[in-house]
């Protein structure tokens, strides 16, 4: 009964931090291993639980989407597509404790992302502007970030996209959410057909994560986006040195 309390209110924070800045990942995924989830099947199941919010956000921008700067919407969704595909592959192909040993880094890398990523992006924009190919190798691999874990993903793309010249973070929100959206759905279907999921945690999670980000959203239009931004920021931090000491503590 606890386990069941736990995935419920972990399933409602992250759907309402991924309503509010993203970053849902760093609550649902520690919550399913607490419960006593191995943590690929965790990892996995924890995608498909905040799936169904990625696909409301992505019908909900569904007009305003378009290209990136100079590279149009389709090349970047292909490219996204097969890395979601390449991502869930390989994390389903490697030998669990290969995602043991990289998830404190992983996490690692999606709070610098979440901290420092669009200042990153812009000091880098400031020295060089990439070719469109690069982007879009880079954006296979953000893809395949996506299918194998996915924390903060879309920020990074955000990050990346800024080095091709993309400033407005506004006309981006469109192609960044339909983006971690097809790379997300590509890892979902994959994981149901082979059987990758704990399905009496995710459905625990699923509900309650849809409710939290109906709430995250009626909610952020009321919190200040600093208190928001920190907020979250100080969660993932505590997190992922959580996560240190758990793998070299």
């Amino acid at each position: 009964m606890d386990s069941l309390w736990l995935l419920a209110g972990a399933g409602f924070m992250a759907g309402a931090m991924n309503a509010l800045a993203g970053g849902g990942t760093f609550v649902s995924l520690p919550a399913l291993i607490a419960a006593g989830v191995p943590p690929v099947l965790a990892n996995t199941s924890s995608t498909v639980a905040l799936y169904p919010g990625s696909m409301a956000s992505a019908w909900a921008y569904r007009d305003n989407l378009s290209g990136v700067a100079e590279v149009p919407l389709r090349p970047l969704l292909i490219v996204t597509v097969l890395g979601g595909i390449a991502g869930a592959l390989l994390l389903l192909t490697l030998p669990s404790r290969s995602f043991d040993a990289a998830l404190p880094w992983l996490l690692l890398m999606a709070t610098f992302a979440l901290g420092f990523g669009r200042r990153i992006g812009e000091w880098v924009r400031t020295r060089c502007r990439l070719p469109r190919a690069v982007v879009l190798c880079l954006q296979f691999c953000l893809g395949a970030y996506g299918g194998y874990f996915g924390g903060a993903v879309g920020i990074m793309m955000v990050a990346v996209w800024g080095l091709l010249g993309a400033h407005d973070l506004k006309r981006m929100s469109g192609p960044r959410v339909l983006m971690v959206t097809a790379a997300n759905t590509m890892a979902v279907l994959i994981f149901i057909a082979a059987g990758a999921v704990d399905w009496p945690a995710t459905a625990v999670m699923l509900v309650t994560a849809s409710l939290g980000g109906y709430a995250g959203a009626l909610v952020g239009r009321r919190i200040p986006g600093p208190v928001v931004r920190y907020g979250t920021l100080a969660l993932t931090i505590a997190i992922t040195v959580a996560f240190f000491v758990r793998a070299y503590g």
